[in-house]
């Protein structure tokens, strides 16, 4: 394989923008992406575009990549749609530094886009509940609780209709973990004040201003032990990176960002809530970069929850589990902790519009070791991880993309 970097990296803000079309959002980030990497768009010789519901929340259910590109005048190149739930984008990444590595092409396009939003909520939420096996998921689950043999439901009333039947998931998980590590719900609404912190100083995230510890715990249960501002919004958006042979970027001119490793996985139709996706594959991630967990700098989590954030940290291996409580109480994830976590401000205050989720957390990474960050920059960070999942197989992730980045 040959090296790979990233070379320009663009987003929108992260938001609710009816008034948009999917062609404004990928032309706005495309944009400043190629603005970014200092080349034209004749440069690019193949494009790899992410989405997953567009379809279902804009009619548009095939050629994405097509329609969006050929309206700012990128045609005729090879086009790839890549939907992989939330981890669509990411996972356009992983096939964008193959075919570069494999000296397919030397200059692509990456971009991911959703629009989400919707007035009739329950659009969005429809659109959401798609990422599960729709003919065996409340089977399998039924017969989950059945061997767990506990009598509550994992999937409460209003699941679908006042919120993603996600968050049912993720509390089931949070309570677990609390259990395990003495985590309460004070732990994760310290962790939501920390994402909102770090949003506010984010110009392109859906949420910008802080929280208080009190707000959080009283902005209203979705499902206990979550509240509204530890989960992640609803909105639109889009990002989009440059990527590049060693010799391509040396060519424009460019300051890489180097891809140390590019891992995507698969979920599997189990029960088994401690073999997860995410344990599996950080191994994979780490040998091919060739560092080990304590190595990283900055990391950007998918926190579609707070809880998530902290639980993903001890399942990559970052964060002891015993110690959960103590990161969270002693800042450890804040922007001058040891371990800077969503410095971006995560899913939770950044948002979520799941096809760009994973190329907004790349977007972040990129400027982070760059040194470009601003207000949210970490000091002298040399090695960035992103960590992108999507959907739900059995019990766990469906899918999940994990990225390596050195400077």
């Amino acid at each position: 394989m040959r090296d790979v970097a990233i070379i320009g990296a663009g987003m929108t803000r992260f938001g609710k923008f009816p008034e948009k079309s999917i062609k404004d959002l990928v032309k706005e980030s495309s944009q400043a992406a190629i603005k970014d990497a200092g080349i034209q768009p004749s440069d690019i010789q193949a494009a790899y575009v992410g989405s997953a519901v567009a379809g279902l929340m804009t009619g548009q259910e095939m050629i994405k990549a097509q329609v969006t590109l050929s309206a700012m005048g990128i045609e005729a190149i090879p086009m790839y749609n890549v939907e992989n739930a939330c981890a669509s984008s990411s996972s356009a990444l992983n096939l964008a530094w193959t075919a570069v590595g494999a000296g397919i092409f030397d200059c692509v396009l990456v971009t991911g886009f959703e629009k989400l939003y919707d007035e009739d909520k329950k659009k969005s939420f429809a659109a959401l509940g798609t990422a599960v096996d729709i003919e065996l998921f409340k089977l399998f689950l039924a017969e989950f609780q059945k061997n767990q043999g506990k009598g509550e439901s994992i999937i409460k009333e209003g699941s679908g209709q006042k919120r993603s039947v996600f968050m049912d998931m993720y509390a089931h998980y949070t309570k677990i973990y609390m259990d395990r590590y003495g985590l309460t719900q004070e732990h994760f609404a310290r962790i939501a004040v920390k994402s909102h912190k770090n949003g506010a100083l984010n110009p392109h995230s859906q949420y910008q201003e802080e929280v208080t510890l009190e707000q959080v715990l009283n902005s209203g249960d979705v499902s206990w032990p979550l509240t509204r501002m530890m989960c992640s919004p609803i909105g639109d958006g889009a990002a989009a990176v440059i990527v590049c042979s060693k010799e391509a970027a040396a060519r424009f001119g460019a300051r890489p960002v180097w891809i140390a490793s590019s891992v995507v996985g698969s979920g599997k139709l189990s029960g088994d809530l401690e073999d997860t996706l995410t344990k599996r594959l950080a191994p994979k991630a780490f040998e091919a970069a060739g560092i080990g967990p304590d190595d990283i700098d900055v990391i950007e989590v998918h926190d579609a929850t707070s809880p998530s954030e902290i639980i993903t940290l001890i399942e990559l291996g970052l964060c002891p589990g015993a110690d959960a409580p103590k990161w969270i109480d002693e800042g450890y994830m804040e922007i001058d902790g040891s371990r800077p976590s969503n410095t971006s401000g995560g899913l939770a205050a950044k948002g979520h519009p799941i096809g760009a989720t994973g190329l907004g957390q790349v977007y972040e990474i990129v400027n982070q070791l760059r040194g470009t960050a601003g207000k949210r920059q970490v000091k002298n960070p040399k090695v960035g991880m992103t960590h992108n999942g999507g959907g739900i197989l059995g019990v766990d992730a469906a899918a999940m993309a994990l990225h390596v980045f050195k400077n």
